[in-house]
């Protein structure tokens, strides 16, 4: 393949490394980035089986891009930055760590092979992680994670350790429930995938590399007969122009579903206050839960003083939205969350505002009539994470963001744990 000079308007610095499928150069004019451009070429078997099929460039492209917006959306940190042209993206510069991590579903292919007696189908509940040290020569051999962190790669700065392996693995996890999470919107199971990390020059590890129909194994209504993946290729002894045909259909067919994972449940949460003087405490709520992907209202009304109107609103909201939960933020003798709660089937939250008296109000909150059932927190933090738990049950993108966050605060938690060891007395 050529080296071009010149890409969707961005000029091209030094080849900095080219695979089997794309090429990857620096972009001397945008520091910290370099250009990914994929090739009109399909391979097997470490390249021992190799032909070129137009079209497959573009097509590539599309669907990497598609899938990082998915995993973006869901707050995970990875080095993919946009498209550059029809066949090229831009992409933070890292220096990639040489394993594939990879997650299996169900056990089919090498898993098979590498483990008999395990019959093909088999359920791992947890998916199953698997590490592969990238070495062509010798077929990718499996790792385990203790070689990896015996390996002791030291990855631009970054000294590959046990914490560092247990975020990917966790990471690795979350990246292939996302996406089957996503699949079967459109009734499709996600078998299996691979993905790969690097580590930016702030010493960040960072899910990066392509993400496409080379990647995972995806099987329509779970039906292994009607795979649309690369596996199709990988199974011909012979390769007919009619062949190609059908892989590339394949490849687009999976393309275009892409368009169609993002979540489609209308949501909304919805907070009451009971009065102007707490809407400092609505606002962090209404944060909190925006970080968590919610779609969040804030209202002011009063169960006391304008009980027919609380109930309007409230079933304005009951007719236009299908998940949905309501936040009821009073003090004094809360009748908000009661009301709310004895007059609608979806889920309410009791969240009262700060007080000198929060001691005595609460206990309007926690003592109900009977036949009610409203939760009770005090921090605004917490009535936001319960509402996206309730939500997160029908959209899988804000339950992919509890789990990010999840997995960010442990890792925070982990680093803060090193430094602290690492220090000098």
């Amino acid at each position: 393949m050529s080296q071009p000079k010149e890409v969707g308007g961005y000029k091209l610095g030094n080849l900095i490394i080219e695979g089997k499928t794309k090429q990857v150069y620096d972009l001397p004019d945008t520091p910290g980035h370099c250009l990914l451009l994929n090739k009109d070429r399909i391979t097997a078997g470490d390249g021992v089986k190799a032909h070129d099929l137009e079209g497959k460039a573009a097509i590539s492209n599309q669907t990497n891009a598609k899938v990082f917006d998915i995993l973006q959306s869901a707050g995970l940190k990875t080095a993919y930055v946009k498209l550059a042209s029809p066949t090229a993206f831009i992409s933070k510069k890292c220096e990639m760590i040489p394993i594939e991590w990879v997650t299996r579903r169900l056990a089919t292919g090498s898993f098979l092979k590498r483990n008999p007696g395990v019959p093909e189908g088999y359920r791992f509940t947890p998916p199953k992680q698997e590490t592969f040290f990238k070495d062509d020569a010798n077929h990718d051999p499996q790792w385990s994670e203790e070689q990896i962190v015996a390996a002791k790669f030291n990855i631009n700065g970054l000294l590959i350790g046990q914490d560092e392996v247990d975020y990917m693995r966790k990471a690795t996890i979350l990246v292939f429930e996302i996406l089957e999470k996503a699949w079967a919107l459109r009734d499709c199971a996600l078998i299996d995938m691979k993905i790969e990390f690097g580590v930016d020059s702030n010493g960040n590890i960072l899910l990066a590399d392509v993400i496409d129909s080379d990647s995972w194994r995806l099987w329509p209504s779970g039906d292994k007969r009607l795979m649309v993946d690369k596996q199709v290729y990988r199974n011909l002894s012979t390769v007919t122009a009619a062949d190609l045909d059908t892989v590339k259909r394949n490849f687009t067919w999976v393309k275009d579903q892409l368009d169609y994972l993002k979540p489609n449940v209308h949501h909304k949460v919805v907070v009451f206050m009971g009065s102007p003087a707490d809407r400092e405490h609505c606002q962090k709520i209404a944060k909190a839960g925006r970080d968590l992907g919610l779609n969040v209202d804030l209202r002011i009304t009063s169960a006391h003083k304008a009980t027919e109107e609380t109930l309007r609103i409230m079933q304005q909201y009951e007719d236009t939205h299908g998940a949905l939960v309501f936040i009821a933020v009073a003090g004094r003798s809360n009748g908000l969350g009661p009301v709310l709660s004895g007059n609608t089937s979806y889920p309410v939250i009791n969240c009262p505002p700060p007080s000198d008296k929060l001691v005595q109000d609460i206990w309007s909150s926690l003592s109900v009539p009977s036949g009610l059932g409203c939760a009770t927190v005090i921090y605004p933090e917490s009535a936001a994470l319960i509402a996206a738990q309730i939500i997160g049950l029908q959209d899988y993108l804000v339950w992919a963001r509890l789990r990010v966050t999840q997995l960010d605060m442990a890792t925070a938690l982990r680093q803060a744990d090193q430094k602290l060891r690492n220090l000098t007395v």
